[in-house]
Formats: structure tokens, C-alpha cells, sequence
């Protein structure tokens, strides 16, 4: 799929350049998503992936494990509902050290009961870094839109709590570049000074977005689609939908923009080899 025109001078294209420098795929850990990874995606991609309620950890970190042996930087959700105490937490980072995963991104998850001691984020980043770890990236989330269950406060002061625990924010779907550059900038004023990688949905398909956005377990990305539907698919044409014309908005305005927007993170739905192709024309934009 090549993307409409979005970079139109130097200076946009450079921003557009370094902003896919910055670019990292979120995969979800199903039978045949490594196979997926290894076919269509290269090793310079970062690589996150989910972990959902249903689950449980164990397909997220041996989808991560595995990966890993195979060349790529990955970093596993850890959703602090599904830790159960300080002793799962130690067994699940000795086993990323193992397999030499230096990042991860810390998350409160979609359970609707904590299994243990960490009911939210911020108390399993406390607990880690009490611990002491080897990650050099740990990620924890943001969230331009709002949260269907928290007010916009709310969710920005937890995000301040976290912040000196982390090293970058990934955001949850956003599909207004106003917003995102708009929410950035609040976020820097109160103190939050991490890079931030955009979150959005890669090129989809209409029917793989209705399957999805179903549930069935698929964890956060699938739950924000179903709480979420009303606004969705106001941004979808009849053939699916791709991130071009918000790029765009975000390549014009952030030249100008105090937000510390650093690069994109592409919700896949495991759609890789659609996501890699817009990838590439993307790239033939950026340095054409």
C-alpha cells in the first residue's frame, strides 16, 4: 500500500525521516505470530508484545523469548494485574535476563481483578526498581484520548508518578495529530519529559478490525477498539484504514510543537505484512 503524499518540504521530510527512525510494531502472541515476524518483519524493527487476562503471561514472554533468540529487540507487557507477588516478578525478570530481553513495558492490564500485589502500574515499577533490574527501556503507557474508565487528571498524574521510573511513554490510539501534540505538551509543562512514541493503528483492514475489536481476549488494544467504536470508525474509508493523513497532521505541526513526540508505535493486530509494506513507502517518502 503506498501512502499518499505527506512530507513536502525538506524540513518535513526530516521529521518524518527521524520519526520512522523511531518506529516499533505491538504484536499480539498467537500460534502464528512469530512465524509472521520472521517472514515479514526485519530485526531492526523493535518489537512490542501483548499480554491479555485470558492468557496470562506465559505466550507473551516465550513469544518474546523466542524472538529474541531470533535477532530482535522485543519488550513484553508486563500488566501488573497478572503478577501475582514479588516472587513471580523475580522469576519473570531472571527469565528476560536470561534470554539477554533488556526492555519491557509496564502496564496495569485489563483484569478486572489484580491476581496479587500490584494493582496498578506504579506499584510493580516500584517493585522492580526496589529490586533492582538490568532493563535499559522500560516503557509504561499514555493515553491522549482519555480513559473510558478515568478522567484525563487522573490519568496524567499517574502518569507523573511513573514517569521517574521509565524511560519512555507509548501511547494508547490516538487519531487526532491536535491531540497528541496538544496532550504532549500538557504532559511536559507538569514535568513529564520522556520521549513519546505515538500510538496508532497500522494499515487494517475494516473486517480485521471488526474481529478484533470483538475482544475474545486480545487484551488492551482490542478492549480501547471496543470501548472506543463510535470514534473509530469515523476514521475508516470503506477499504480499511491506514495512518497517512495523521502522520501527515503530526510531520506539518510538531517542527513547531514543544510535545516530545520521538516516533511512532504501530499497533499491528499482527497484520505484518500489510504494516511492513506501508513501512517501506513511508520510508521512500521520507527520503525521496
Amino acid at each position: 500500500m503506498a501512502p499518499r503524499l505527506l512530507a513536502a518540504t525538506d524540513d518535513q521530510r526530516n521529521t518524518l525521516a527521524s520519526l520512522l527512525d523511531n518506529i516499533g510494531y505491538e504484536i499480539m502472541p498467537f500460534k502464528t505470530a512469530k512465524e509472521k515476524v520472521l517472514a515479514e518483519v526485519p530485526v531492526s524493527i523493535p518489537l512490542t508484545i501483548t499480554a491479555t487476562g485470558g492468557k496470562g503471561l506465559e505466550p507473551t514472554l516465550e513469544t518474546a523469548v523466542y524472538l529474541r533468540g531470533r535477532g530482535y529487540s522485543v519488550a513484553p507487557h508486563l500488566p501488573a494485574r497478572l503478577v501475582r507477588d514479588a516472587d513471580e516478578l523475580d522469576a519473570v525478570v531472571r527469565r528476560l535476563e536470561a534470554a539477554e530481553i533488556d526492555r519491557v513495558f509496564v502496564i496495569g492490564g485489563d483484569a478486572e481483578e489484580a491476581a496479587g500485589d500490584f494493582p496498578d502500574a506504579y506499584s510493580l515499577l516500584t517493585a522492580l526498581t526496589r529490586r533492582g533490574h538490568h532493563f535499559t527501556d522500560v516503557g509504561i503507557g499514555g493515553y491522549p484520548e482519555g480513559h473510558s474508565s478515568f478522567s484525563r487528571d487522573v490519568m496524567n498524574s499517574a502518569l507523573r508518578e511513573k514517569a521517574p521510573l521509565a524511560t519512555r511513554v507509548l501511547t494508547q490510539i490516538c487519531f487526532d495529530p491536535k491531540t497528541f501534540l496538544e496532550w504532549g505538551e500538557k504532559i511536559g509543562r507538569e514535568g513529564v519529559s520522556l520521549p513519546v512514541y505515538a500510538g496508532m493503528p497500522g494499515p487494517v483492514s475494516r473486517q480485521k478490525l471488526l474481529r478484533v475489536s470483538a475482544g475474545l481476549g486480545l487484551g488492551q488494544s482490542a478492549n480501547f477498539l471496543k470501548k472506543q467504536q463510535n470514534m473509530f470508525w469515523r476514521f475508516f474509508s470503506p477499504s480499511g484504514y491506514e495512518p497517512t493523513q495523521l502522520i501527515r497532521g503530526l510531520v506539518q505541526a510538531l517542527p513547531a510543537s514543544d510535545a516530545a513526540i520521538k516516533g511512532f508505535h504501530i499497533f499491528t493486530f499482527n497484520d505484518l505484512a500489510q504494516t511492513e509494506a506501508w513501512r517501506q513507502g513511508m520510508l521512500k517518502q521520507a527520503h525521496g
